[in-house]
């Protein structure tokens, strides 16, 4: 198969990149080479930052009810190309065929969102809020963003939490897509051309990590929406921050389940096993750590187990019976299989191993099978640190509350879920969790888009969260207007108190 070369995507073209620097884009189904992915220059990812801000003069200019129509006719477009955007998805990442198309379905809802953006950036005002004196406070665009994506979600995160809202706020945004998996971004993109998305408002590169110092400290990018590593996301808000740009970072995960005695555990161990193995493991919502209350561990893990073997099949992404596809890259495999192997050596039973998976016909994809590490104990790196693979724990523990603190004492809180029939226990769960996302008899807690994604503790850096209403006021800065009109015995006097009348 010919290896096709990518190109960068600028004032609506896609040009060739000069450099001779590549990111090899695999399909994880077959291990074949599909495409190479630009590092572009610095002099070219100067010059996309340039042709944003250039872009953002006009586009600002341009009403909010306008602005969303293109967002409108996206939609549309997403609807029409369901179908080749999903296989491009799982032909580039290696998530089966649902999971491919959820991530359209996302960039679509965030798309959504920000179509809803002249009701949602609707002000403020107080009459008389001074005797006299009227106030009404706008939110306005900023500028040129920038967004920094991960290789695992390539259409929700850049073109669902990242552009739709920041475009429709009257921003530019440069995208820097993961080299690994940047085809769907680029289709979406020429699908806000076909939409009538003016010329370097949405901009895609792929750069290394010296060009990205340039995303961060460039003066015409006015802020920073990353998600990635805690340690590269912690960076990037110390260091953007310190040069003044407004900061998210959604960073690493290890979510828990708490199982108690009187779950019921048919539809308990289904949720999991969907919440643990979906998209392989990776993602920030996944569940790989279960903690089970003892009295009913053993039934649970047999039921872990039985439907893992039994409900779990293990294939190419786009055939529509596969379950659990490939993890994305050969490299990431030996580091999934890596850490099973720690999990043992820390002395975690291996109740299910998924190594050595191979399936007919496509020998060289990149596989592994649903894997169960039991007894896994708060000291063990296995359970505190994100694998994002198909591995999942279980740690052990004899009531609600030594469980609330095994969760609670994990670095990272994206998402946090409960398994039980009792409201009490649900309540005081849900008060007392430090995870940002909460689940009830729910695995995968995300909330849909016009709620904010709320990730705590590690697994977040900055003040405003995507989605919701955290979106729009991330991308936006607040202006308060006063006004004062004088009357007639006003106007010829020079009296003006301290406060010129606004206390």
């Amino acid at each position: 198969m010919a290896v096709k070369t990518l190109k960068y995507f600028t004032n609506n073209e896609f040009v060739e990149s000069k450099t001779d620097k590549y990111y090899p884009v695999f399909n994880p189904s077959t291990g074949e080479q599909i495409a190479r992915m630009p590092r572009c220059t610095s002099e070219e990812v100067a010059r996309v930052i340039e042709n944003a801000h250039a872009a953002y003069e006009k586009w600002s200019r341009v009403p909010v009810l306008k602005r969303v129509q293109v967002l409108y006719k996206l939609r549309e477009l997403l609807i029409e190309h369901m179908d080749e955007l999903t296989m491009i998805c799982a032909t580039e990442h290696g998530k089966n065929w649902e999971e491919s198309k959820g991530d359209i379905l996302k960039a679509k809802e965030g798309t959504e969102l920000a179509c809803n953006m002249p009701s949602l950036l609707q002000g403020e005002s107080l009459m008389d809020a001074s005797s006299g004196y009227d106030t009404v406070l706008y939110r306005e665009s900023m500028g040129v963003f920038a967004g920094i994506a991960p290789f695992n979600f390539p259409a929700m995160i850049p073109m669902g939490w990242m552009a739709p809202v920041c475009i429709a706020c009257g921003n530019a945004i440069v995208l820097k897509v993961a080299g690994a998996t940047p085809m769907t971004s680029l289709r979406i993109a020429e699908l806000y051309k076909e939409a009538g998305l003016p010329d370097g408002v949405l901009n895609i590169v792929s750069c290394d990590r010296n060009d990205t110092q340039e995303l961060i400290s460039n003066p015409k990018i006015v802020g920073i929406s990353f998600v990635g590593s805690t340690t590269v996301g912690r960076y990037i808000y110390e260091t953007a921050a310190k040069y003044g740009k407004r900061v998210q970072c959604l960073c690493e995960a290890k979510n828990h389940a708490l199982v108690l005695e009187d779950a019921a555990l048919d539809r308990t161990a289904a949720g999991i096993i969907n919440a643990a193995y979906g998209c392989a493991g990776e993602r920030c919502m996944a569940l790989p750590v279960v903690v089970a209350q003892e009295s009913i561990a053993d039934k649970l893990v047999e039921k872990l187990v039985f439907l893992a073997k039994s409900k779990v099949k293990v294939g190419p992404a786009y055939e529509k019976d596969t379950t659990l596809g490939p993890v994305y890259s050969a490299e990431h495999k030996k580091s999934v299989e890596a850490w099973i192997e720690k999990g043992i050596s820390e002395g975690a039973t291996l109740v299910l191993d998924g190594r050595g998976v191979k399936v007919e016909g496509h020998e060289n994809g990149f596989y592994l099978g649903p894997t169960i590490l039991d007894n896994v104990t708060p000291e063990m790196s296995v359970g505190q640190r994100e694998i994002f693979g198909p591995v999942l724990c279980i740690k052990r523990v004899k009531t609600f509350e030594e469980g609330l603190k095994v969760m609670n004492d994990n670095p990272f809180a994206n998402g946090s879920v409960i398994y039980t029939q009792n409201g009490y226990y649900a309540r005081e769960f849900t008060r007392y969790t430090h995870g940002g996302m909460v689940g009830v008899n729910v695995g995968i807690p995300v909330p849909v888009g016009v709620f904010s994604f709320t990730g705590h503790k590690l697994s977040f850096f900055g003040d405003l969260h995507c989605l919701g209403r955290d979106s729009f006021k991330f991308f936006t800065d607040s202006k308060a207007v006063t006004t004062h009109w004088f009357d007639e015995h006003e106007a010829r006097s020079t009296k003006v108190s301290t406060w010129d009348g606004t206390i």
